[in-house]
């Protein structure tokens, strides 16, 4: 780490992935991604004609991430299709070191927009999606 690099932390990794519906790939769909850190910020980007889409790693830089605090990044991201909304990601990230969403490895995601959300733990960031990555869920101790 440089000195450039003080206070960054990673608010969104880089991801990218398929955007389907009923199992068939939407083109020109509108992504949008929100973080919510010390403000709100949104970016866009549109998928293909074979569903596909990429974002980049979305950094902020915090003199308040040096101090020992929790540190919390709430997440979003809708797709729209012929002017319908469809949240596909709702999260928490917990941790600031970029592809935390998927313990480390890179945040590849297939996405049905047809599909039921559905919860995934990582490393206690929980995650209310209808994508599926390369990651191994956390086990939630759902008591007796």
């Amino acid at each position: 780490m440089s000195i450039f690099d003080t206070g960054k932390v990673c608010t969104f990794s880089n991801i990218s992935g398929v955007i389907l519906k009923d199992g068939q790939p939407v083109s020109n769909a509108t992504v949008t991604r929100t973080t919510s850190y010390q403000k709100k910020k949104t970016d866009k980007t549109t998928t293909n004609e074979e569903g596909y889409f990429e974002m980049p790693a979305l950094f902020e830089r915090s003199v308040m991430s040096l101090l020992p605090q929790e540190f919390v990044v709430g997440q979003l991201i809708v797709v729209t299709v012929n002017g319908e909304d469809h949240t596909i990601w709702d999260g928490v990230k917990r941790k600031k070191e970029e592809n935390s969403e998927a313990r480390g490895k890179p945040l590849i995601v297939t996405c049905d927009i047809s599909d039921e959300l559905h919860v995934i733990e990582v490393d206690g960031q929980p995650f209310v999606t209808k994508c599926n990555w390369d990651v191994v869920p956390d086990i939630v101790d759902k008591g007796f």
